[in-house]
């Protein structure tokens, strides 16, 4: 029987996750940022207290969700793409799927995706999604998804744009790497679709200095 990696319950967020994502975050993820990349973090003041947020980051390497999660000081649940639950790497697949991720199918979301993103809000947990798609090692914003503007009217989720700034390669020694990790001013769900869009692009382009080529048709 193939497994569904598209559906969670709120059960899925409850204690022992929590536990576990706060085990591998401090001992893990922060040792890790600090000591191999010299991780910095701006403008984590913009965090909203509530928990119902989307947090939109650029998408650079495999390290942008725990490092995010590290910046804003939440428990995120990430939208990621269907196929890392199938990746050859099987440490990948158990880190991606253990620590509370879901997939999503980027071509056509099905019914099962918005039922585990409105079990996720009815938790202590936010929403992290990566507009772009993808892994994208040039320095633009381009071909942006709407997706994260849907859920956000959805489930009146206002959108904090994230962005990691500076990666350029995977550190193998200590030191070696520097990346900052910038948190933009919250984008409300009340805005105008196009605006929303427009605006997450600005605040990314304009924290990362990747060129911005998103325009609205």
């Amino acid at each position: 029987m193939t497994k569904n990696y598209n559906k969670r319950c709120e059960k899925d967020y409850g204690f022992w996750r929590k536990l576990y994502y706060k085990i591998f975050i401090y001992f893990v993820v922060i040792p890790v940022s600090k000591l191999m990349y010299n991780l910095k973090i701006e403008g984590r003041e913009n965090v909203p207290e509530n928990s119902n947020v989307i947090f939109a980051g650029n998408h650079v390497s495999y390290l942008d969700p725990p490092l995010i999660a590290v910046a804003v000081n939440k428990y995120i649940a990430y939208m990621a793409k269907q196929e890392l639950f199938k990746d050859e790497n099987k440490l990948l697949r158990f880190l991606v799927h253990s620590l509370g991720a879901f997939a999503v199918n980027r071509e056509k979301p099905e019914l099962a995706t918005f039922k585990s993103v409105k079990a996720v809000f009815n938790t202590p947990w936010s929403l992290g999604i990566f507009p772009q798609g993808k892994i994208v090692k040039e320095p633009v914003i381009e071909h942006v998804t709407k997706g994260f503007i849907l859920f956000s009217k959805k489930f009146n989720a206002d959108v904090v744009p994230v962005a990691v700034c500076g990666f350029d390669g995977y550190a193998k020694k200590i030191g070696e790497k520097n990346i900052t990790v910038k948190i933009g001013t919250p984008i409300s769900y009340t805005m105008n679709e196009d605006e929303m869009l427009l605006e997450w692009a600005r605040q990314i382009s304009e924290m990362t200095g990747f060129e911005n080529k998103v325009k609205i048709s």
